[in-house]
């Protein structure tokens, strides 16, 4: 088995194949092999877990997108004053920026601790120790107001902050992944669950076995929040939105949720109490956000073939259905060539465009990716996925405004899509 595919069985990231032989060849520097069969046959579980550390890349901060912790410090408040207590969960969980600011959020919202718990996971074993040590620098607090450190952090060195005890104890944190949740013991367990920019790694598989084990772990009357770019996917999987400003919350719609999905675990390097053996991320480990480092490789282009006479319009969405199925394979040079196919015969087709952007994503040309995102987003300009897609690369690539420009835009789309439904 390759150490693309080795990895992607343990963790459900697509992880392009550029990405898993850089951490093969640095993992073989560091342990003395010489030759990556002979490696990847001797892989431990420890050593997967090392291996995973390398292409997996959390990137948070504290109180990002804060209205998902808004949303939330409502619910916890209504149940509270019924006398029912919250329980939340954050999966993936990154360094803990996540739960320990809905800590923060609650505590600024005057909520009592004995009437939330907070569990968070993550798939990397350096995220949890971090997230347990809760020390933090400059790049956690880019939230617009940072007041917040003043009254719940202690300086420690340089641009070093510690989070106060009291929150740290309002904590529990955990290696576990997702894909691998115990959601037979812990079944309806949680009345709000964080999963954030997870998903977006995801093959729709893999999505559709993750959003099954977070439908079973959530309460029938539960919030689930979602990264603004998952929303859809959570939709066509039974989830319905919930009404909360740029929040990104949704709850289980009325039908029976879907039946667990369990992924075949492989060993882990440490016994985990409620989850099964994994040495993958948490419970969409990450991310907040882990996800795969993005290759910079040369962008090359699919070749296009000759141009066909126009069919009818059955024949051309085939070929756009074909590219899905053959992109959810990892038949990503196959998949381009549908699109290219389809863009012969209708060469201002803004879906085509977006499916090359996410063929290429794949593929790790992140550059390619965000040529095909603009030119979809020329055509069709409220293309919501291909916002949210350009928002994370940007996001990801240190482009702070174009980020928050093209967030918002996704946003307004969103709440326009919602207001007509």
């Amino acid at each position: 088995m390759t150490a693309q595919a080795l990895l992607r069985r343990a963790t459900g990231l697509s992880v392009s194949k550029s990405v898993a032989e850089r951490a093969v060849n640095q993992r073989m520097e560091q342990t003395g092999f010489s030759d990556s069969e002979t490696y990847l046959q001797a892989l431990t579980p420890a050593e997967m877990t090392q291996l995973i550390e390398l292409v997996v890349v959390p990137e948070s901060w504290l109180f990002r997108d804060p209205q998902a912790f808004y949303a939330t410090v409502e619910l916890v408040q209504e149940r509270w004053a019924r006398g029912r207590a919250t329980r939340i969960l954050s999966i993936p969980c990154a360094g803990g920026e996540e739960p320990y600011s809905m800590a923060m959020a609650l505590r600024d919202g005057g909520v009592p601790k004995q009437a939330f718990s907070i569990d968070a996971y993550d798939l990397s074993p350096g995220c949890i120790e971090r997230a347990q040590a809760g020390v933090y620098g400059r790049n956690a607090f880019r939230a617009q107001d940072v007041a917040f450190r003043e009254r719940y952090f202690t300086h420690v060195a340089d641009d070093a902050y510690r989070i106060i005890d009291s929150l740290r104890e309002q904590v529990t944190f955990r290696q576990g992944n997702l894909l691998q949740f115990d959601t037979a013991s812990y079944s309806k367990h949680y009345d709000v669950i964080f999963c954030r920019n997870l998903l977006i790694y995801f093959d729709k598989p893999t999505t559709r076995a993750a959003i099954a084990n977070l439908s079973a772990l959530l309460a029938d009357d539960g919030m689930l929040l979602a990264g603004y770019a998952e929303v859809p996917s959570f939709c066509q999987n039974g989830f319905a939105p919930l009404q909360f400003r740029q929040a990104f919350a949704l709850k289980k719609e009325t039908a029976a949720p879907a039946s667990p999905v369990q992924v075949p675990p492989l060993p882990a390097a440490r016994p985990l109490r409620s989850v099964p053996p994994a040495p993958g991320r948490a419970a969409a480990a990450a991310p907040s956000s882990a996800a795969p480092a993005p290759a910079r490789t040369r962008p090359v282009s699919v070749p296009s073939p000759a141009p066909a006479r126009t069919p009818a319009p059955a024949a051309q969405a085939d070929l756009l259905a074909e590219a899905r199925l053959l992109a959810d394979r990892g038949q990503l040079r196959e998949a381009g060539e549908k699109c290219h196919a389809h863009l012969a015969r209708v060469p201002e087709a803004a879906e085509a465009y977006f499916m090359l952007g996410i063929i290429n994503e794949l593929a790790g040309k992140m550059d390619l990716a965000d040529d095909y995102w603009r030119r979809c987003i020329y055509l069709q300009p409220d293309h919501y996925e291909a916002l949210c897609h350009l928002s994370l690369l940007a996001e990801r690539n240190g482009n702070h405004t174009a980020a928050t420009t093209l967030k918002a835009r996704a946003a307004r789309i969103y709440q326009r899509r919602q207001a007509s439904n």
